[in-house]
Parts: C-alpha cells; structure tokens; sequence
C-alpha cells in the first residue's frame, strides 16, 4: 500500500510539472501583453473643463475629448460638466483638470493673480477656440429695451465661478451699472432659459459663442430681443477692458431676431498648466489641428480654431508642445508668446 501510494504521489507530481512546462510554452512575455492585459496605470487619463449642457463649452470640449480620444495613444480623455471659466482655472490649479476651456479675460486674471483669483496661476495656452459673445436676453414684451434699462430688474448674471459672471460684472461696470442697481440672480445658461420663460427674471446675460442650445430653445417657444450695445457703450467697454472686442450677432441667427445686434465679445482659449509635458501638449495640439473637421461638426464656430488665431488672440504664454508644433508648421510665434521656460 505504502509503495503504490508513492506512485500515485510521483505521478501526480509530474503531471504537475507538466501542466506548468506547457504553460510556460504558451506564455507571453511580458512586453508582448494585448492592450486589454496592460495594467492600468499605463493609460493616462485627462480631466477637460467645459461649462454647462446648455452653453457651446460643454460639446466643444466632447469633441476634442473625441478627437484626443481617437488619435492621441495612450490617453483617455473626459468632458466635464463644470461652472466654467473661473472653476475651470482653479481645476488646472489643483491639477483636478488638466484641460480647462476659459475666456481670455478670465486667462488674463488668473495668470496675473487678479480677482477673482488670490494668487497667479502657471497657465499656459494651448489654442484658442472662437469669440465669446455677451448676450443680454429678454423677452420682446418686456419694457427692457437697452442696457440701461437693467437697472431695478431681475437680471441673472450667470453662475458663480463662470467667464459669463466676469463678464457681465466687468461690462457692466464699463457703463456704470453696478450690481446693488439691480436685483442680482446667479443662474447656468439652462436655468436662464427656464427663468425667462416663466418671467422669473426679465434678462439673462450670457458670454457664449452664438448660436447656444439655451437661447435657441428658448426662441422656439418665446419671442425674444437680444439688447444692442451702442457705438458708446461699445467704445466705453473696449477703453476698460482691452481684450473686449466689438462685435456682431448677425440677423437670423436666433429666431424672430432680425436685425444685428452690435455687442461686446472675447476670445476662448484651451488652457493647461505649465506642467503639462512637452511631448502630451504637442500630441494634443497636433491632433485637434489635424481633425479639426471634428470640432466644427459639433460647432460651427470651431471654423475659427486655427494656429493664426492662436497667435493672434493668446493673452498668455503659449505651452512649449504648442510652440513646437506651430513652428513646425512655418508660423513664427511672437517672442511675447513665448514661455519663460523656453528662454
């Protein structure tokens, strides 16, 4: 019993040892692992900044998000619904988000460590989008008819930490209209929507790239103005604030609206912190430049997504991935464009 108990132990033993052998034939090495079987961590995984679902950020941001997604190896990227500019600085800050779309007068205070921000924050811009448009909404039977008319009504500003309430405040402030003129609510773009159609408030302010989803929605079912700035008001705004611009919403762009409307605009910008590596930023730029038919698929107003308007419209230091690609394009970059890092 003893010695046919041995066997059965030998046996058993080298079955064993054959069941590994065989193994080990099969076996990968290490370095010839399938994507599925790579661990993790060799993902590298991107935070965007946007805004609200109601404003033109939010898809903007889905469809670089897309496009990083499609071309970029290795990285995985995530829109992120956020209060937009203000907040999406502070994300770039805290390296909560490593993209971040805001308005330039916004880039500009957080870069220089201006109010609303307590100290200056290492931004460097990667691109710019397209203008931001301030639209002041109303309904067209309310006795709203200019901008002075603001004072003593409901007017929601936009939501805290966004470029809209930058904006309005600093707009506002150019024509003399302080806050305490005016009864002050601080709402997203899509509960301006609601709150004029239930005449909640009588003017919602937006800083948006035209047409938004928010004031489209709200044209399909209300008659709506939209107020017009006046040669003075427009030259009073752009003699405060420099990085404000004069611009137009052309007629029909919203329903029912069918003359231009003269208003004060700014440009958007992608913005990382200088942190960002030289060779991801470079990845990035390449890629949104090189599919940018994505983009204006989403939104038409990408059409102005171009390395001239980068060059043109940055009010910050461009990140050196981005310099790098620019020059490999035969553009020369302002030296004032150009990072400390890089001199």
């Amino acid at each position: 019993m003893i010695r046919a108990k041995g066997k059965r132990v030998l046996f058993l033993m080298l079955a064993g040892l054959l069941i590994l052998a065989l193994a080990g034939c099969g076996a990968k090495p290490a370095d010839q692992k399938t994507e599925d079987q790579k661990p993790q961590g060799q993902v590298q995984r991107l935070s965007i900044g946007t805004g609200g679902t109601g404003g033109t950020y939010y898809p903007y941001g889905g469809a670089m998000a897309g496009i990083i997604n499609k071309y970029v190896p290795g990285v995985e990227a995530t829109a992120e619904v956020t209060g937009a500019s203000v907040e999406n600085a502070r994300l770039l800050d805290s390296n909560e988000a490593q993209l971040g779309l805001l308005m330039n007068d916004v880039v500009y205070k957080a870069f220089k460590g201006e109010n609303p921000f307590e100290k200056a924050i290492e931004l460097r811009t990667l691109f710019v989008m397209y203008p931001n448009v301030f639209h002041a909404v109303t309904l067209k039977d309310s006795s709203v008819k200019t901008m002075a008319d603001l004072k003593g009504k409901k007017v929601s500003v936009g939501s805290p930490g966004s470029g809209t309430e930058t904006m309005s405040k600093q707009v506002l402030e150019a024509l003399g209209i302080t806050y305490d003129q005016f009864q002050v609510q601080r709402l997203s773009f899509s509960e301006n929507t609601e709150a004029l159609k239930n005449k909640v408030i009588e003017v919602g302010l937006w800083s948006v790239g035209p047409p938004t989803s928010s004031i489209m929605d709200l044209a399909t079912t209300h008659q709506i103005r939209i107020l017009s700035f006046s040669k003075d008001e427009l030259a009073r705004v752009s003699e405060k604030f420099p990085y404000y611009t004069p611009t137009q919403i052309p007629a029909g762009t919203y329903k029912g609206v069918d003359q231009d409307v003269d208003v004060p605009s700014v440009w958007n910008s992608v913005m990382v912190h200088k942190n960002m590596s030289e060779d991801l930023a470079y990845k990035i730029v390449k890629a949104i430049f090189e599919h940018k038919d994505d983009l204006v698929q989403v939104y038409a107003g990408a059409k102005e997504t171009t390395p001239e308007n980068a060059l043109k419209h940055s009010v910050t230091p461009l990140h050196p991935g981005a310099v790098k690609y620019f020059k490999e394009k035969g553009l020369t970059v302002p030296d004032k464009l150009l990072p400390p890092e890089m001199k």
